[in-house]
Formats: C-alpha cells, structure tokens, sequence
C-alpha cells in the first residue's frame, strides 16, 4: 500500500509531529512504501519528498506580503494545491492520512484527494474542527460555546485576544465547515473516547469516526526496558510549560509542599515558573531528549498530568506508564480512560486541596512497576495500532 502522511511540520515539533513521524516508521517496517507532505521548514528533516513541500509561510515576519501569503494559505489553500497534485500523480497513493494541517497546509489537501478517488483518513490531535482557537479554553476555563456556532471565537476574541487574529479563525471555520470536511474524510481518527463524544457533540457523524488511541514506539519500548535506575522520593511532570496544561497551578501546591518536583519542559510560562517557583525542591530541567524523559519518570515515584484543558490522548502519560510510573492525572479530557490500572489516581481540576492530598496519597502507593510497565507496552503496542489502523485503511 501506498500512503501519504500530511502534518504542518516534519520534525520533532509536538506531539502531533512525533506521531506523523513515528507512523511513517511504523509503517514501512511493515511493507508499506510512504510519502510525506508538509510545508517547506528550515528545521524539517530531509527526505526524498522534501522538493514537493509548498514553500513557507509566516504571520509573524515578512511585512504585509507575507500576511496576504499566509491568510490566502489559510483561507484557500494557496501555493498548496498544485505541489499536492504533483505528488499525488508521481506517488500514486492508495490512501492520505492527514495529521495536523491546519494555517501551515490547509484542508484543501482532502479535497483534492477525495476527487481523485484516494482514501483520505484524518488524525485529529487537538480540537479545531469544533473550536476555532484549538483548545477549548476561554479565559482558562473550558469553553464550548463554539461546538455548533463559531461566532463567539470572533465576538470573545479567542485568538491571542486578537480581533483580527480571532476573525481569521472565524473566517476559517466557516470555509472548512464540517459538511465540506466530512464529505471529503473517509473517517476521523479521534486518540480518545472523549475527543469522539465531543466530535459528536459538534456535529460530526458517528459513522465517520474512530478511536485509536496513540501507540508507543519500538524504539522507546526498548529504551524503556533497557534502562534501570533507582526510585528517588520525587514525583515529575514532562510536558510543555504553558497555561492550558495546568502547571501553574500544579507549582503553586508543589511550593507548599516538602516533596521534590522535577519539571521537564519549555514553553511560554518557562522564565516566569523558574523566577516564581526554581528552588531546591522544585527543579527544572528544560528540554530533555528521549532517554532523559524516560530515566526522569523512572527515577520518580510517579508523574503528575495537571492539565486544564480537555487533553486528548497525552504522549508523556503513555510513555510514563509504560515505564512502570504510575499517573496522578487530572479528571478532564481524555487523560482518565488512560489510567486505567490500580495504581493511578485522578482528581478534580479546580481542587488545589484534593491534588495536594492526592500527591500524599501517591508517595504512600504500593508500585508493582514491572507489572504495570509490561501491561501497559502490551496495551499501547504499535503491533496494536497497526492492526486497527489498517482495518481504517481497508
């Protein structure tokens, strides 16, 4: 089988771009010959394909022409449209598997592949098919005013607070609507049960939905299992420092109490936590590659996911798992059908005193770490994914 892979960047971005390239690997160890289509990236990593990429756009720099280039990119998919088409012809794919492509790409690429008769499958990793602004958040309490009418991301200024920014996002929700989406999708690939119910909930059918959840690479499965290191009286959280992953509020407990806190991660909030928070029990790290995440949430008693937002299928809870390192997570989004074994626990998101006794609670645990790390690489196998992936495909 033939397959394009369709993601905004390829390189190790985000989440979304880990699993884009991790499916590719996943993929061609299996027989399949695969192709990717991004946009033009100085930091993207080199593959054949790469002269196909349409070229870079940017709201940030290039004075009023790079603007115009870059609302016209969104809007109407320009500059993308004819490199798509060249690719499709030379590559010939039996199915487009579309990952995050969205402002940098568009979903103009699911049109132009539903008129040539390919399978178009579609991994949603955020929530921007039904909330313009990505996350579901306003003012940093969920928000689904726009689940069925996606005025209020324009009249509440969702975007950066930003009039101009907040009708551009309004202007591109009502050009990719789900009607015209959904005619072009095969079917969604929702990571999570939640995402699924709140896809419905804005409108899209059940019957071009599927759940499946994200898989962890052979490549971390064997690194897991290879490293060994000693439990330190310390607890982690790994993932990006910003407002919608609720680290601001897991520091303001964390700063009341006498067990030691690791922090690995970078992202807006980064200078203001480490000024207000850095301390002898409360470390941060920065960013860490893949055998420094892995020797961190070894080495700890157990990881803490404090989000905020309706997480959808978070990668380092996997990952945390699979290294036999029970979760304290928060109770929102689909973070809870995650931690499924004895020896996770969940707590509200506004209960600042419930996640300071669930902190407690966490150290006293009992881990049998062999048993839950050897259940769950099983759970979230890629031979797993693979299987019902390729029950989509076919």
């Amino acid at each position: 089988m033939k397959i394009v892979i369709a993601n905004k960047f390829v390189y190790p971005r985000g989440g979304d771009c880990v699993c884009a390239l991790e499916l590719r690997k996943l993929l061609e160890r299996n027989g399949h010959t695969v192709s990717f289509f991004a946009m033009d990236y100085p930091e993207n990593l080199p593959f054949p394909e790469n002269s196909y990429f349409p070229s870079e756009v940017s709201f940030a720099g290039g004075g009023i022409v790079g603007k115009v280039a870059a609302i016209n990119r969104v809007l109407f998919g320009n500059g993308v449209q004819d490199a798509f088409i060249r690719l499709l012809e030379d590559f010939q794919p039996n199915v487009v598997h579309l990952h995050n492509i969205h402002s940098y790409l568009s979903p103009v690429l699911a049109q132009i592949a539903h008129k040539r008769g390919i399978k178009v499958v579609w991994t949603l990793h955020d929530y921007k098919l039904i909330c313009p602004s990505y996350s579901c958040l306003y003012d940093d309490k969920v928000c689904e005013d726009c689940f069925n009418n996606k005025l209020p991301v324009l009249t509440k200024k969702c975007m950066k607070n930003s009039l101009v920014a907040s009708g551009l996002a309004w202007m591109e929700a009502l050009v990719w609507n789900k009607n015209r989406l959904s005619k072009w999708t095969n079917y969604f690939i929702c990571p999570s049960s939640f995402m699924f119910d709140k896809m419905a909930q804005g409108g899209f059918e059940k019957d071009k939905m599927k759940t499946l959840c994200n898989f962890i690479v052979d490549g971390k499965a064997e690194l897991i299992q290879s490293v060994t290191i000693n439990k330190e009286e310390a607890y982690c959280y790994v993932g990006r420092l910003s407002n919608e992953k609720g680290v601001k509020r897991l520091l303001q407990v964390a700063s009341q109490s006498t067990h030691k806190l690791y922090i690995a991660g970078t992202g807006p909030l980064e200078e203001e936590l480490k000024q207000k928070y850095a301390s002898s029990q409360i470390i941060f790290l920065g960013h860490l590659d893949n055998e420094g995440i892995v020797r961190l949430i070894k080495k700890c008693k157990f990881l803490v996911m404090p989000s905020i937002c309706y997480d959808n299928n978070p990668l380092s809870v996997i990952e945390s798992l699979c290294c036999g390192t029970p979760v304290l997570g928060a109770r929102i989004g689909g973070i809870p059908e995650l931690l499924t074994d004895e020896f996770s626990e969940t707590f509200e998101v506004d209960d600042a005193d419930g996640l300071k006794m669930r902190i407690g609670q966490m150290f006293a645990k009992d881990v049998d770490t062999d048993l839950l790390s050897s259940t769950s690489i099983k759970r979230f196998s890629s031979d797993n994914y693979y299987e019902k992936l390729m029950s989509i495909y076919q």
